[in-house]
C-alpha cells in the first residue's frame, strides 16, 4: 500500500509579490490553468490511496476548495497550527497511518513541484517500492541540467549509473563554482525534497535522530479534533516541536538512505528565475504573461495582474505587477526578494501576507477602494454558501447587489435582494449574507466608520467554525 502524503505548508516568499503567507505559491496557477497543488495531486499514481494533507491552519478552506474543484478525496487534512519544517510534518503522517492502514509505504510530496514527464515520474516512484518495503529511506534526486544555486544537493558514494545511489552527504545551496564543480563530477544529484519509505522505517529512525519532534508530534495528536476531514492538533504541544527537515534530522545521520534518480522535467519552483526556466518563452527568451508590450527586452520574465505595462531596451529583468504591489528586479538578484518580504513583515505592512483580493471559505472580497473612515469592496458569495452571523462596533454597512440573489438578514428582518437593489446595515446590528442559489453572488460593500479593520467581526454563528 503507496500512501501519498502531501505536504503543503509553504508560504513561497521569494515568488512574492504574487504569492504571500496567506495565499501562497502552491495554491495560484502558475504552469498551467490549475495550481500546483492541483497539479500535484492529479498525477499521483493510480494505485495510490487517497492522499493524507498537511497544510497550515490559515490555509484549510482553500485545500478543501481546490480538491472539491478536481473532484479528489482525501485521507484527512491535518492542521498545523504553525509551520515545523518537513520532519514534525511527515512525523504526525507517520503516526496517523502507521496503525490504521496497517504500516503504509509512505510517498511524501511538496506540493509545489513541477513535473513535466508523468510517466517518469511513475517510473522512479514503481522503482522505489521494494527499496521501501525493505527498510530503505528513499530519497528521489534530479540529475543537474546546470549549476543552479537555488537548489540544495546529494552527494552519493558511487558514480556508477545504478537503480540507486547511496548517500554521501546533503549540500545546501553552493555558490556557482561548487555548483559548477558538482555538475562536473557526476555524483551529485538536486535535492528534490520527495521521499519513499514505510512509516515503521521513518519512525524508527526519527526516535532514534530526533526524539524530542517525535515526543512533541505524540503529545500534539492526543488531544486533537476534528471537523469534517479536518485534523487539528494541540496548539500548545506542537509549538513545543522542534523545526527540522527531514535531512538534518534524520537523512544526514541514517545508515539506510539511498537516492534513486528521477528524470522527470522536475522543477522546485521557487523563484522567479526558476519560474523562467520551467515556462515556455518567445523568441527573445522572455516569459510574458498579460497585457504586456516589449521593445528590445531579453531573457525576462513579466507578468501583468491587470493593467498595461510596458518595457523598453531592458535585459534579464524580473517585472511583477499585482494590483496592490509591483516587483522590478534584476533576475540574477532574485533570491534576495525574501529579504524585502522580511522588511515588509518588520513594518507590519499587510502586502507581506495578503494580497488585495482575500479569499475565504464562503468566496472572496476584493479592496477596491479606501480612505478616511471609508473602504470599498466587491463580494463574491459562492453558491450555496454564507457569512458568518455577525455584527460590528465600529463600522455601518452599505449593500449593493451586482448579481445573483442575496438573501438579507438585517436584526429581525430576512428579505430578498435582486441585482440593482441595495440595503443599509446599521453599526452594531446583527446580519447575514446569503447565496442560496447554484450560480455566485456578487455584491459592492461600502463601510462606513471610525474603525474598519477585519478584526471588528463579532461572530454569532459560524458556518465554518471560526472564531
Amino acid at each position: 500500500m503507496i500512501f501519498p502524503v502531501i505536504l503543503s505548508g509553504g508560504s513561497g516568499t521569494r515568488l512574492w509579490p504574487l504569492s504571500r503567507s496567506d495565499y501562497p505559491k502552491q495554491f495560484i496557477n502558475l504552469i498551467n490553468d490549475e495550481t500546483l497543488f492541483q497539479n500535484t495531486i492529479k498525477r499521483l499514481p493510480i494505485e495510490t490511496e487517497n492522499p493524507l494533507i498537511i497544510c497550515n491552519e490559515n490555509h484549510r478552506f482553500i485545500v478543501a476548495e481546490q480538491l472539491r474543484k478536481i473532484d479528489k478525496k482525501n485521507n484527512g487534512i491535518i492542521l498545523e497550527p504553525v509551520g515545523k519544517n518537513t520532519a514534525p510534518a511527515v512525523t504526525l503522517a507517520a503516526l496517523s497511518l502507521i496503525d490504521d492502514f496497517e504500516d503504509p509505504v509512505l510517498l511524501v510530496l511538496s506540493a509545489d513541484h513541477v513535473i513535466k514527464n508523468i510517466d517518469a515520474f511513475h517510473h522512479s516512484i514503481s522503482c522505489s517500492v521494494n527499496l521501501a518495503k525493505n527498510g530503505k529511506l528513499v530519497t528521489f534526486g534530479i540529475t543537474p541540467i546546470r549549476p543552479d544555486i537555488g537548489y540544495g544537493y546529494i552527494e552519493t558514494k558511487n558514480t556508477e549509473k545504478s537503480q540507486y545511489y547511496d548517500i554521501k552527504s546533503f549540500i545546501e545551496k553552493p555558490k556557482k563554482h561548487l555548483a559548477e564543480q558538482y555538475m562536473q563530477s557526476g555524483n551529485y544529484f538536486w535535492n528534490s525534497g520527495m521521499f519513499m519509505f514505510k512509516a515503521s522505517t521513518y519512525l524508527k529512525e526519527i526516535n532514534k535522530y530526533a526524539p524530542d519532534i517525535l515526543k512533541a508530534c505524540k503529545k500534539s495528536l492526543l488531544s486533537i479534533s476534528q471537523d469534517a476531514n479536518f485534523i487539528r492538533l494541540s496548539d500548545e504541544e506542537f509549538n513545543k516541536c522542534p523545526s527540522k527537515s527531514i535531512d538534518y534530522a534524520i537523512m544526514e545521520h541514517t545508515n539506510d538512505g539511498v537516492v534513486v534518480p528521477m528524470d522527470a522535467g522536475w522543477s522546485d519552483i521557487g523563484s522567479w528565475s526558476m519560474l523562467h526556466n520551467a515556462k515556455n518563452k518567445d523568441l527573445n527568451n522572455n516569459v510574458i504573461e498579460g497585457n504586456i508590450l516589449l521593445d528590445n527586452v531579453d531573457n525576462s520574465f513579466i507578468f501583468s495582474s491587470s493593467r498595461l505595462t510596458t518595457v523598453i531596451n531592458l535585459s534579464n529583468i524580473i517585472i511583477v505587477d499585482t494590483q496592490d504591489a509591483l516587483l522590478v528586479a534584476d533576475r540574477n538578484s532574485d533570491q534576495k526578494i525574501k529579504h524585502i518580504v522580511e522588511k515588509l513583515k518588520n513594518e507590519k505592512r499587510k502586502e507581506s501576507d495578503i494580497h488585495r483580493k482575500v479569499f475565504r471559505p464562503w468566496g472572496y472580497y476584493d479592496s477596491i477602494d479606501s480612505g478616511e473612515g471609508f473602504q470599498v469592496k466587491r463580494i463574491l458569495v459562492n453558491p450555496k454558501s454564507k457569512l458568518s452571523l455577525q455584527k460590528h462596533k465600529f463600522r455601518s454597512e452599505h449593500w449593493v447587489v451586482i448579481s445573483g440573489t442575496a438573501m438579507i438578514t438585517c436584526g429581525t428582518k430576512i428579505f430578498e435582494l435582486i441585482e440593482n437593489q441595495s440595503t443599509y446595515i446599521p453599526q452594531g446590528v446583527v446580519h447575514r449574507l446569503e447565496n442560496q442559489n447554484n450560480f455566485p453572488l456578487e455584491i459592492i460593500e461600502i463601510q462606513s466608520g471610525s474603525y474598519l479593520g477585519e478584526d471588528d467581526i463579532i461572530r454569532l454563528h459560524d458556518d465554518y467554525q471560526r472564531n
